[in-house]
């Protein structure tokens, strides 16, 4: 199981943070900022992604 953002790619849109049922991503200056603690690897954060940036694998 693996969660991975293409932080080159993030348009720090906040798509992914604001779908988040489990409060696991959060938009900073850099990027975006994963919680693997809280992640359930859900994968929708992937789905909402307009560039294709995330990739959930389960």
């Amino acid at each position: 199981m693996a969660w991975k953002i293409d932080n080159e790619k993030c348009l720090r849109c906040g798509a992914c943070v604001s779908v988040c049922p489990e409060l696991a991503l959060e938009l900073k200056e850099t990027g975006i900022v994963h919680d693997a603690k809280k992640c359930t690897l859900c994968g929708i954060c992937e789905k909402v992604c307009p560039v294709r940036a995330i990739e959930v694998k389960k």
